[in-house]
C-alpha cells in the first residue's frame, strides 16, 4: 500500500498535472463549513481550478503541485522588494523580521541587507508581496479548499539561508494548525511558491503524504538540537519514523497547496546560496475562532502573541496581557487576516 502511494506520488510530482499539567487534545472541526461539501470530497470543495483527478490526490496525500503557476517576472518583483525591505529602504507596517539563530548566537555585527535575515512575515499591509496573496492564479485554487469567500493570514517570505554548520537551517517536523485558532480545518490551506529551483540540496520541503487523515494536532516543542532551533520552530514530538516521507523538488514557479494537518518540514540547505519561497496561508472568511487554552496548541499561540506584544515594545501593563487567550486570538486574527475573494464576511467567536 505505501509502495503503491508513493508510486502515485512520484508521478504527480514528475509531471505537470492539469490542476506540568496535562494538556487536552484541541478540536480540529470547531466551527461551521460554510462552503458545501459533497460526500465523495472531505477536504476540498466544488468549484475553483481543481479537476477530479487532483481532488482525489489531494484526498489521498494532503497536497498538490501545480507546475509553472507564477511567472518569473512576478516572482522577481516579490524578491526585489524583499532585499529591499532588508536593506531598510522600505518600511511595512507590523511585519516581523526574523533571523537565524546561529547569526542572533554570533553577537557579530550584522549586514543591514538579507542575508542576515530568515524570513519575514505578516506582509498583510505590504501592497507589493500581498499581490502574490491576491493573485487570480493562486485563488483559483484556493477556492477548490476554502469556498469563494476567501481571506489570507500568516503570510511568509522565507530566506533559507545556507547552513553554518550548526544545522540551524533545518525546519523541523510540523503541522501548521498548530499555530492557528481558525476552525473549520479543512478549509484552511497553504499555498506555497517556489521563487528558485528547490531540491534536497538547498532545503526543500518534506511531506508525510497521508498524515492530515489522523485529524489530530499533535503535541509539538522545541527539537533538542545542538546547534539550537529557531524562535517558534517548534516540532511533533511523537511520530513514528518510519512514515514514507516525500520530498518536494520543484521549479521557479511551481506552487504546493497543502492541509494544516500535513506532517512536514523542510531539511538543511547545503549549497551557498538562499533558498526562498513565498506564502500565505488562506481560510473561508467566516471561519470561527475557537479558545485554545489548555490544548496542545496554547504554547504556539501564547509565543506568537509574546512575539507580537514585543515587537510592538508593549509593556506587561499594556490592557492587552490581561486579555483572555480567546479574545487575543481574535484580535490578533483581525489584525492580520485580509480578504482576497469573495464577501467580507465576519469571524465568528
Amino acid at each position: 500500500m505505501a509502495a503503491n502511494r508513493l508510486q502515485t506520488i512520484a508521478q504527480h510530482l514528475a509531471v505537470a498535472p492539469a490542476g506540568g499539567p496535562t494538556v487536552r487534545a484541541v478540536p480540529t472541526s470547531g466551527g461551521l463549513s460554510s462552503v458545501p461539501t459533497s460526500q465523495e470530497f472531505r477536504y476540498t470543495v466544488d468549484g475553483g481550478a481543481l479537476s477530479h483527478e487532483q481532488r482525489k490526490f489531494y484526498e489521498e496525500n494532503g497536497f498538490i503541485v501545480i507546475r509553472n503557476l507564477i511567472s518569473d517576472d512576478k516572482l522577481d518583483v516579490y524578491r526585489q522588494h524583499f532585499e529591499a525591505i532588508c536593506r531598510g529602504e522600505v518600511t511595512v507596517p507590523g511585519l516581523t523580521i526574523m533571523k537565524d539563530i546561529s547569526l542572533v548566537k554570533s553577537k557579530a555585527k550584522l549586514p543591514k541587507d538579507s542575508t542576515s535575515v530568515t524570513k519575514i512575515q505578516s506582509f498583510q499591509d505590504d501592497p507589493v508581496l500581498m499581490g502574490y496573496c491576491a493573485d487570480p492564479e493562486i485563488l483559483q485554487y484556493v477556492e477548490s479548499f476554502s469556498g469563494p469567500n476567501i481571506s489570507v493570514a500568516h503570510t511568509m517570505l522565507i530566506n533559507k539561508p545556507p547552513d553554518p554548520g550548526s544545522k540551524s537551517s533545518r525546519h523541523p517536523l510540523h503541522q501548521d494548525m498548530y499555530y492557528f485558532p481558525w476552525r473549520p480545518t479543512d478549509r484552511v490551506v497553504c499555498a506555497w511558491t517556489a521563487m528558485e529551483h528547490v531540491d534536497r540540496s538547498n532545503g526543500c520541503l518534506v511531506v508525510l503524504p497521508g498524515s492530515h487523515r489522523e485529524g489530530t494536532i499533535k503535541e509539538h516543542g522545541y527539537p533538542q538540537w545542538e546547534g539550537g532551533v529557531n524562535y517558534l520552530y517548534h516540532g511533533i514530538l511523537d511520530f513514528d519514523e518510519k512514515t514514507p516521507r516525500v520530498h518536494l523538488e520543484m521549479e521557479k514557479g511551481d506552487t504546493v497547496f497543502f492541509h494544516p494537518i500535513l506532517i512536514h518540514g523542510s531539511g538543511m540547505n547545503r549549497t551557498k546560496g538562499f533558498r526562498k519561497a513565498i506564502s500565505g496561508h488562506y481560510f473561508q472568511t467566516d471561519s470561527t475562532v475557537i479558545d485554545v487554552t489548555g490544548t496542545v496548541q496554547e504554547k504556539a499561540i501564547r509565543e506568537t502573541i509574546q512575539m507580537l506584544l514585543k515587537q510592538r515594545r508593549l509593556g506587561k501593563d499594556h490592557p492587552f496581557n490581561k486579555m483572555s487567550l480567546k479574545d487575543m486570538a481574535v484580535m490578533t486574527t483581525k489584525g492580520r487576516r485580509r480578504v482576497v475573494k469573495g464577501e467580507p464576511l465576519p469571524l465568528q467567536y
